[in-house]
């Protein structure tokens, strides 16, 4: 167990409940939490504590009753970072006014303040999200940008860190984000080891992205195109042109066009050009590779095209993403993803 110097005093971890809240969206990061304080070596570094946003005693999460530590306008200052989960009742943040009230005044006063899943329901209603960029379950993320304008929301992210404002998307993307705010305070061994324990990705396949082209292979369900998919997968940086694809089908180019989009809605080129795109994001993350080395890696024909690609699916450049999500470090060895 790696030494980690604990601070004077232990921070103070606050994870607002609202009614009808997803039990995982408090579990998760919770766990995270505990679990840092089990493999910091001279004692606890986070104090945890649930807050109910409604002034109740009690809150039903998923098929849970939970009984919070307090409410939140009981809740002392000195907090350090203040967490809203996510509910399926999340189109009624904006009737909670005296908590979005308290919101404002916390921001100005805590290090972090963020959300998991369609919390960031409530820190929209309280004005948090305005010029900041943000993320929520993909499902409604287009919601949220029509409600908050002013905010920038990036739907494909599993977690946004801008300005000390953390927002994660749906569900198990809260531990995602519980585990960078770990590697920030206690750093990567112990973010790592937390991992572990847990039996989780410390950053998952795919990279930040909520749209993995692992999963997107799962969705076939007839056996020539999955398989198709899987060998796709294991050899990105092979000729994955159409006619090698459907001769590996045994089918037709235009026969297996036609069963591909109606098992994946959409096109093989484009299936193809996902995985592509899913490992270079990854490996943007996890080296310090060139461009060029890793286009070659991922069957891209040039470091150009790898760029159009990129600006294509992720919006951004490569160099924009590496420098907004590398966590390695530094002289980071290239390796096939398939040996991670």
């Amino acid at each position: 167990m790696t030494p980690v110097h604990k601070p004077a005093e232990r921070r103070l971890i606050v994870i607002c409940v609202p009614p009808a809240a997803q039990s995982l969206d408090i579990s998760g990061p919770l766990d995270c939490f505990l679990e840092a304080n089990r493999q910091c070596s001279d004692g606890p570094v986070y104090d945890v504590r649930l807050v109910a946003v409604d002034g109740g005693t009690q809150v039903r999460a998923g098929g849970m009753t939970l009984v919070p530590d307090t409410e939140f306008s009981r809740l002392g200052g000195g907090i350090d970072t203040l967490l809203i989960a996510g509910t399926p009742d999340y189109a009624r943040a904006a009737e909670f006014s005296v908590f979005s009230i308290w919101l404002q005044a916390q921001a100005r006063d805590v290090r972090r303040l963020g959300s998991v899943c369609t919390g960031a329901f409530f820190l929209g209603a309280a004005g948090i999200l305005s010029e900041h960029q943000a993320t929520t379950h993909w499902q409604h993320a287009a919601e949220l940008a029509d409600l908050y304008p002013q905010s920038e929301i990036l739907p494909d992210a599993i977690y946004v860190a801008d300005r000390g404002i953390y927002t994660s998307a749906g569900v198990t993307a809260g531990i995602d984000l519980a585990l960078r705010l770990i590697e920030e305070d206690l750093g990567h061994d112990i973010a790592m080891a937390v991992a572990r324990r847990l039996v989780v990705f410390l950053r998952r396949p795919g990279g930040q992205s909520q749209f993995s082209a692992h999963l997107a292979a799962q969705t076939a369900r007839e056996s020539r195109i999955a398989s198709v998919q899987g060998w796709i997968l294991k050899n990105i940086d092979k000729d994955l042109s159409l006619a090698v694809l459907a001769d590996r089908a045994g089918m037709s180019p235009r026969n297996f066009t036609r069963l591909f989009q109606t098992e994946t809605a959409t096109t093989p080129a484009v299936f193809v050009e996902y995985v592509r795109i899913d490992v270079a994001r990854r490996l943007l993350e996890e080296s310090d590779a060139p461009l060029k080395r890793i286009a070659e890696r991922c069957g891209f024909a040039s470091a150009d095209t790898l760029r159009r690609a990129f600006q294509r699916q992720v919006k951004t450049t490569p160099a924009e993403y590496r420098d907004h999500f590398c966590r390695r470090q530094p002289s980071a060895r290239l390796r096939p993803p398939e040996q991670r």
